[in-house]
């Protein structure tokens, strides 16, 4: 959360960020919308509900008791020793007890059919990891839509002006679109998109996340992205997109 003042010998109202804890979207409003004893807000994201307390108010946290101690049970009664085998007369001394019983085939140890078979799993997967990493397999991951790591290639292209409107019910409209361009001779896969409002010190006061209609792009080819939201941040000054796993661009 974030406060500030205005000037000097004049007040302005503090102002503090929300974050959704489901899809963490981010909103700037003021202290005086969640009051002194906090309220039950909503994202109008994903429509997530929380209860939020007042800025500088720590959430109370429930102590559970402790539970009753337990008294051991008595120990149980030793058990009565076996009688001894009588031994029979004209046994056979070289008669083994513990001997394999007919067909004298050994038994088998599940325990140690699981072992090797874990193992195994292992070795496959070490050796599949390997021919990714130092293969010239690149191509093969991207039809799959896996990331090898790094940045990705694709790049935003023909962005279209921030626009903003007022709707007939009151709300205000905010929306943004363009182009994500492939410019490689590979299929890239499409990570989601991730859009920021900065104010005029560069500072973000919103910020949501973009998924894309298709999730893979051929070599040379484009695609479409539009997205829209409502009563954004009027201290918005400049748009900031970006790729989850890159750094933002204007």
């Amino acid at each position: 959360m974030a406060s500030g003042t205005k000037g000097k010998g004049t007040a302005r109202k503090r102002h503090m960020i929300l974050e959704c804890r489901q899809c963490h979207t981010r909103y700037l409003v003021p202290d005086s919308a969640v009051g002194p004893e906090g309220r039950t807000v909503r994202c109008a994201n994903c429509r997530h509900s929380w209860f939020q307390h007042p800025a500088g108010a720590a959430p109370l946290e429930l102590t559970k008791p402790e539970p009753a101690p337990i008294a051991a049970p008595p120990a149980p009664e030793a058990p009565p020793e076996p009688e001894p085998t009588p031994a029979y007369a004209g046994a056979d001394h070289d008669y083994d007890a513990f001997a394999h019983e007919p067909p004298f085939r050994p038994r088998r140890n599940p325990a140690r059919r699981w072992t090797i078979a874990a193992i195994t799993a292992g070795v496959v997967m070490l050796i599949a990891t390997g021919a990714l990493v130092f293969g010239n397999l690149p191509s093969f991951a991207s039809m799959l839509g896996l990331s090898l790591g790094g940045e990705t290639p694709l790049k935003f292209v023909n962005l279209k002006r921030p626009d903003r409107r007022d709707l007939p019910n009151g709300s205000e409209l905010f929306a943004i679109g363009g182009q994500v361009r492939n410019p490689t001779s590979q299929r890239q896969s499409v990570p989601d998109i991730r859009a920021e409002l900065r104010d005029a010190s560069d500072r973000l006061v919103y910020s949501w996340t973009i998924k894309p209609d298709q999730r893979s792009i051929a070599p040379g080819g484009a695609m479409n992205f539009d997205s829209a939201k409502l009563d954004v941040p009027s201290s918005s000054k400049t748009v900031k997109l970006s790729f989850t796993a890159a750094s933002p661009a204007n």
